[in-house]
């Protein structure tokens, strides 16, 4: 065994608690739910196995508050009582397992069409439709409603109501799914929110949303079960970042450590981890002393290398993981990892 990676070892990290390792499973989109947007067996046995080889914190794929924030195919949800139980059976089988696992809680906003809606039009802090096509459906983007009063009670009612939902499904957390251009980020982004009100504008105004949602969460879940994610550098076929990036990671941060939230990850999915968050990550640590995860492709090496730094205390893997079920045994044994393929998303392993 290798020991000089020590994120492979087990660890007590606050406010997580015990873990038997650094390494997180980073949130992915499947797309292999059940009927009525359940969670299935086939997911217990893909998350399970991950957590089986020694992962110590799994980020649940994306999963849809509530039917009208869905903008994908056969993406599961957490609404209902039946989604919940379905939930808990993927839950429990993980804990068998030795793992902690969230679930990540997501509105798709106006990265969505009105077939997965309900024939709603989608929500958004603009009314213009995303561009390009939507290759969940072949179609041009769905054009948004811009949000109302209304609109911003019940969205963060929906929040609150998939948050309990997940704690009554055993979840040892969940995670505000903040970042990659969905709803939170369509506030976030000046490039997007094209508003006039108290929601658009100011770096206050773009944050005020999200700051919203989090405020009513932890009203009803304690601080040690709520994680947020966000993205403020990644490619986009060139790096896209948020309009004054650093002093939006500044105030945001702030914000959210006086809100109570001591868990963050900052997120560049598929990119290059020091050109995109790695980046943001060093600025985020003058601000944040709390819980930060992030990564997403990094090596052995440059993961415990961003750990003894202290720019990270845990490590995320996304797409390595999928490819790499036996990843951190890899790690420790000196075995080179199996390249991901596109070909591996057409079935859960």
């Amino acid at each position: 065994m290798n020991s000089k990676f020590s994120f492979c070892e087990p660890c007590s990290i606050s406010p997580l608690g015990e873990l038997q390792s650094r390494v997180v499973m980073a949130a992915m989109t499947r797309g292999f739910c059940g009927p009525n947007h359940t969670a299935t067996e086939q997911m217990a046995n893909y998350y399970s196995r991950r957590a089986s080889e020694g992962v110590g914190l799994i980020l649940t794929e994306g999963t849809i508050i509530h039917s009208s924030a869905d903008g994908y195919n056969n993406v599961p949800h957490i609404q209902t009582q039946e989604q919940t139980e379905s939930w808990a059976k993927v839950v429990s089988k993980v804990h068998e397992n030795g793992a902690k696992v969230f679930c990540q809680l997501w509105h798709c906003g106006r990265i969505s069409h009105e077939d997965y809606t309900g024939g709603l039009p989608p929500l958004s802090s603009t009314d213009k439709p995303a561009a390009g096509i939507n290759r969940q459906n072949n179609k041009p983007y769905g054009v948004p409603r811009k949000m109302q009063d209304k609109d911003f009670q019940k969205v963060e009612e929906q929040f609150v109501s998939a948050a309990r939902n997940a704690l009554n499904a055993g979840f040892d957390g969940i995670q505000l799914h903040f970042g990659h251009g969905y709803l939170i980020d369509q506030f976030y982004d000046l490039r997007v929110n094209d508003r006039e009100d108290e929601h658009g504008g100011s770096i206050a105004n773009r944050c005020r949303f999200s700051l919203q949602i989090l405020d009513n969460v932890l009203e009803v879940v304690d601080s040690s079960k709520v994680m947020a994610r966000i993205s403020p550098s990644r490619d986009m076929g060139g790096i896209y970042e948020w309009h004054k990036r650093n002093e939006m990671i500044e105030y945001l941060l702030q914000e959210f450590d006086n809100s109570g939230l001591r868990m963050l990850d900052i997120s560049c999915a598929n990119a290059d981890y020091f050109k995109t968050s790695g980046p943001a990550i060093r600025l985020a640590r003058s601000y944040w002393p709390h819980l930060l995860i992030g990564g997403a492709s990094l090596s052995a090496d440059q993961a415990q290398s961003e750990i003894d730094n202290g720019h990270l205390d845990m490590v995320t893997w996304g797409r390595a993981l999928i490819a790499n079920p036996n990843m951190i045994a890899k790690f420790q044994d000196g075995t080179p990892l199996a390249e991901f393929n596109r070909n591996m998303l057409q079935s859960l392993d």
